[in-house]
């Protein structure tokens, strides 16, 4: 369905309100003409490897996981994504197909502008152009950073750097301790680089060390700093 514009202007207002407000009314209207609200079930794929990258996605709510199947049919988690991110758009301005695929990771719903059109703006538009520009920057820069930690931390600092990352992103419920994602261990080791056996071990050195606590998907933090040490010297 298409999205009102008042709707839109409340949407992007959280985090793109820096452009909006530049645009002029002939471009915020082919925004709000052309933008169209999608729906999808957990764990559904938004889009494949390989698949040809029409549209500029922007998640509205839920939460949506990047991932790319490795050897061995392993799959690794590259990103994660929440209210209000944009995605899915580096593989058409590099003129290639995706190199990994997009999934919900719980009911979520989705909003989309065809490439074509947010072209047609940066070509009209510097402040479209820098806002591309930095946010390709901001991931290229932790896309870089997750490659060093992957590879030289230890399991222990890797798993500990994941469920920061998930406090960072998603925060906490009321309680103020417990993660707002409920992750299957297999995730949590896709995310962290490890096998899933590994992940279950470590978290429960975490849960015996008082770090954590947890109660089938759902883990408490109880000791960040602990945590943020552990993961910072890995």
């Amino acid at each position: 369905m298409t999205i009102t514009k008042a709707t839109l202007e409340k949407i992007i207002s959280e985090d793109f309100s820096a452009i909006w407000k530049r645009l002029s009314h002939d471009e915020k209207r082919l925004i709000t003409d052309n933008f169209v609200v999608h729906h999808f079930k957990k764990n559904q794929l938004i889009y494949a490897e390989r698949d040809e990258p029409i549209y500029l996605w922007c998640l509205l709510s839920g939460k949506v996981k990047l991932f790319k199947d490795g050897f061995g049919g392993r799959q690794q988690i590259l990103r994660l994504y929440r209210p209000i991110q944009y995605f899915g758009y580096r593989a058409y301005f590099a003129g290639e197909p995706y190199v990994s695929s997009a999934a919900a990771f719980e009911p979520s719903t989705i909003g989309t502008l065809e490439m074509n059109i947010v072209e047609q703006l940066i070509n009209k538009n510097r402040d479209v152009a820098w806002f591309f520009i930095k946010e390709l920057s901001k991931h290229l820069g932790g896309s870089d950073t997750k490659i060093v930690n992957l590879t030289q931390k230890h399991i222990r600092g890797r798993l500990a750097e994941s469920l920061i990352l998930l406090r960072e992103n998603y925060g906490f419920e009321d309680d103020g301790q417990t993660l707002k994602i409920y992750m299957a261990r297999e995730d949590i080791a896709n995310l962290s680089n490890m096998t899933t056996s590994n992940a279950i071990r470590t978290l429960s050195n975490f849960a015996q060390e008082k770090i954590i606590t947890i109660d089938g998907r759902r883990i408490k933090i109880l000791n960040e700093p602990m945590l943020r040490n552990i993961s910072k010297f890995g």
